[in-house]
């Protein structure tokens, strides 16, 4: 059985962009996570403990797990295949 790379793309961006929003959220307003956001945010360009920040840092994630995602499926379904 092999997996279908869009929607394993697609749902690990979407999963990853949630969390790296709620992290970004949780810090600005909460001050729980920061360490998480300033480290990240060196990654992602943008990415700070705040409400815009944590937007940016969205779009960033939804990018980087849907890229993640794809790589995850077409490996798992060329180990699958043989």
């Amino acid at each position: 059985m092999k997996l279908n790379v869009k929607a394993l793309g697609l749902a690990a961006g979407i999963v990853w962009s949630f969390y790296v929003i709620l992290a970004g959220l949780m810090a600005a307003f909460l001050d729980w996570g920061t360490p998480f956001v300033e480290i990240m945010g060196s990654f992602y360009i943008g990415y700070a403990p705040t409400l815009v920040g944590s937007l940016i840092g969205g779009v960033w994630a939804v990018v980087d797990g849907a890229v993640a995602g794809v790589l995850i499926a077409l490996v798992y379904n060329k180990f699958a295949s043989e």
